[in-house]
């Protein structure tokens, strides 16, 4: 069964004193037309667990999807060029920095980009700022759809070339509308929280 498929909605919050506790999570993060809920939607082969807006900047707070075991995904605040005020941007990104990184929970990143406008300034400056954490991202080109498979091709192609310098970040073609690369997204998390070390138990009551 997909680690996904029971994720349901936990909490929202919008600062860092309110995050919950977590043994393990993984953050989903992208511009904020690029797809990422319609992505965590189809993940969890659900059609509203996140909100999808046709005005990107909807997601302005952290939310949690619990997937059980004390696992978690993450939905963060898209970032790029969403109409809201300046102080509501400015808000956002102290939260997201600082989320990603002092975040001691957070094991992987799943970052989404348009296949059709990949590695954007923005995306290139997340990757830079992520890469200090020494933790691995996983690259979703979403809205494969609209594209041709000589053109899926290089584009990935393309992409993994340009990040050969990044050894921990891998990358895959992504179409939340045909379902494509649905199994590939959950081999990789699936690998992460399988790594993590078994809880430690603490002393017996007497």
């Amino acid at each position: 069964m997909s680690i996904f498929q029971n994720a349901r909605f936990y909490t929202t919050v919008n600062h860092m004193k309110d995050l919950p506790a977590t043994r393990a999570e993984v953050a989903f993060v992208g511009r904020s037309n690029a797809g990422k809920s319609s992505a965590i939607n189809t993940l969890a082969n659900r059609t509203r667990l996140a909100y999808v807006s046709k005005t990107p900047g909807r997601t302005q707070h952290i939310n949690f999807f619990e997937l059980g075991e004390e696992r978690f995904l993450v939905d963060l605040p898209g970032y790029g060029y969403a109409e809201v005020p300046e102080a509501v941007r400015a808000h956002w990104v102290e939260l997201l920095g600082r989320y990603l990184q002092t975040r001691q929970s957070l094991i992987g990143l799943l970052l989404i980009m348009d296949a059709r406008h990949p590695l954007k300034e923005l995306d290139r400056r997340m990757l830079e700022f992520f890469r200090t954490t020494n933790r691995p991202v996983h690259i979703l080109l979403s809205k494969a759809d609209k594209m041709s498979r000589q053109e899926q091709n290089k584009v990935l192609a393309l992409v993994k070339r340009e990040l050969a310098d990044f050894p921990a970040v891998s990358v895959q073609m992504f179409s939340s509308l045909k379902k494509t690369g649905v199994d590939e997204v959950e081999a990789v998390v699936k690998g992460w929280f399988d790594a993590l070390p078994e809880p430690e138990e603490g002393p017996l009551e007497l």
